[in-house]
């Protein structure tokens, strides 16, 4: 591109690696991850690893890639093309022009909160719910730069009449939007946000969410493109840039040269 050329390497990750390995991040994938300019990740996940312990899944080795990378702004956008209205859970009229990127926290939150795990007796298990004031302030910058750039508009998710991340999260959102006049922004909860997505997707345009809202939201919002397999995913805000599938593997598929690229 631009008469540059691009050198391309390929290392294994999750549970390929897991099965070569023994781990889902060998330290040779990391490195390789470490120097490059950009990484383009595959799926990873097997039903065979189900039973296994979190930290001997190969989801465990995408949040370790995550970490080590930086990225804490993991973009999500779910667009519906006018030739796919028709192919979507929605009436046409309904989704027609829904354009919804959303924003989700990566490194933060209850999929990295400690302390986690079980109690000895096996009965209860625990994790942490944590944000920090910076952790969502960067985050919500890149939220409001890339409103800026769409509709000027925003909508904050969060849960902020139960959870005081959430109230923390909401006033925090709110500093930052002193910053953006030109933005207008609203707080939603994260059911009502589930609820307006399933009804009128149009109603959103750049939707913030921490890192577990936005996991599933981002997946919800696959029913406006017509399929969880049609997702791109970019994250930025740290060493190397990470692009990804929203998506998990499909391994019902493998093999049979049916999977969109």
């Amino acid at each position: 591109h631009s008469g540059k050329s691009f050198a391309f390497s390929t290392q294994a990750i999750g549970g390929v690696a897991i099965d070569g390995t023994g781990t889902g991040l060998p330290e040779r994938s990391l490195e390789a991850a470490l120097n490059a300019d950009a990484v383009l990740l595959g799926a990873v996940g097997n039903p065979k690893f189900d039973g296994r312990a979190t930290s001997e899944r190969p989801e465990a080795a995408i949040l370790a890639l995550r970490q080590a990378l930086g990225g804490f702004a993991n973009l999500r956008p779910a667009v519906c093309y006018s030739a796919l209205s028709k192919r979507t859970p929605f009436q046409p009229e309904r989704v027609k022009g829904a354009n919804v990127l959303i924003i989700r926290e990566l490194l933060g939150g209850l999929y990295f909160g400690e302390p986690r795990g079980f109690e000895a007796s096996g009965n209860t298990a625990f994790n942490t719910l944590i944000y920090s004031r910076h952790e969502v302030e960067r985050v919500a910058k890149v939220a409001f730069e890339r409103a800026r750039e769409r509709k000027k508009k925003l909508a904050s998710i969060d849960k902020a009449n139960v959870l005081e991340t959430s109230r923390l999260w909401r006033a925090v959102v709110t500093d930052v939007a002193k910053q953006y006049p030109d933005v207008d922004v609203e707080h939603v909860y994260i059911d009502t946000a589930a609820m307006r997505l399933a009804i009128s997707p149009t109603s959103f345009d750049v939707m913030l969410c921490d890192n577990l809202f936005g996991d599933i939201l981002s997946d919800q919002a696959a029913s406006i493109a017509g399929s969880l397999g049609l997702l791109p995913s970019p994250t930025t805000g740290g060493k190397v840039d990470l692009y990804e599938p929203v998506h998990g593997s499909a391994p019902d598929i493998a093999g049979k040269g049916i999977a969109n690229p």
